[in-house]
């Protein structure tokens, strides 16, 4: 993998509509859904991906009926409970993104289970924002900013777009890539600091379908930017 794709997120949307289209529950369509994070979770590290951000569940999702979240909720401390065996074992880094208000202590338990056991990997990083909203990260993050500056810990000249980067829920480097699967052509809320000059790319594949050919679709749209980040091309 080139050195100028370093961080892909992925926003994992149509697990519903997915099992709907197979005559199946909603609740299945999750459950697939997790089974696909895992393989390209494999698959982006062994492309040589260091950060993999996704899009587990937003703080907007509460809105949903309450057994839908709650199927959610059970099947997020199976999944960092047992799934995520595997993507240990292949030295992958587990982190969180996201605020920890609603979250039943079930979850927070099993999440910092996976954040300890998971701590001195090196091989990569997979960022699962859980109750997260890009927007509410913003107001986090300059939340924290105020209180380091009445505290004399940061100086208002040292603020700069690096150094707020650092007060985000975690100091990852910005998003190249970002894959939206399920037809949707949105943010949603979702890494709107980081994904400032991330390249697009829109799949009408539902997530539980969208598997490694279709990633690597995604890679190969990727490489086939211009990327000039403000500035003109060089025609010379």
């Amino acid at each position: 993998m080139k050195k100028d794709l370093l961080h892909v997120a992925i926003i994992m949307d149509g697990n519903g509509r997915w099992a709907t289209s197979q005559g199946l529950k909603r609740t299945d369509g999750h459950k697939e859904g997790g089974k696909t994070l895992e393989k390209l979770a494999l698959h982006a590290k062994k492309l040589g991906i260091k950060y993999l951000s996704v899009y587990a569940f937003s703080t907007d999702n509460f809105k949903r009926s309450e057994e839908e979240v709650n199927y959610l909720m059970d099947l997020l401390i199976y999944y960092f409970n047992h799934k995520l065996k595997k993507v240990c074992e292949e030295g992958i880094k587990v982190v969180f993104s996201g605020r920890k208000e609603n979250l039943r202590k079930d979850v927070l338990e099993a999440m910092q289970s996976i954040i300890e056991s998971t701590k001195n990997n090196n091989e990569c990083v997979l960022n699962i924002c859980l109750n997260y909203g890009g927007q509410e990260e913003i107001v986090d993050a300059s939340l924290k900013i105020y209180e380091d500056l009445k505290q004399g810990k940061l100086k208002k000249e040292e603020l700069n777009r690096e150094t707020f980067a650092k007060y985000l829920y975690q100091d990852l480097p910005p998003i190249d890539l970002l894959i939206r699967t399920g037809k949707e052509k949105r943010l949603s809320n979702f890494m709107l600091y980081q994904m400032s000059y991330a390249e697009i790319f829109f799949s009408d594949i539902y997530f539980p379908a969208f598997d490694e050919k279709a990633f690597d679709e995604a890679i190969a749209f990727f490489y086939n930017r211009d990327r000039r980040f403000g500035n003109v091309k060089n025609n010379n």
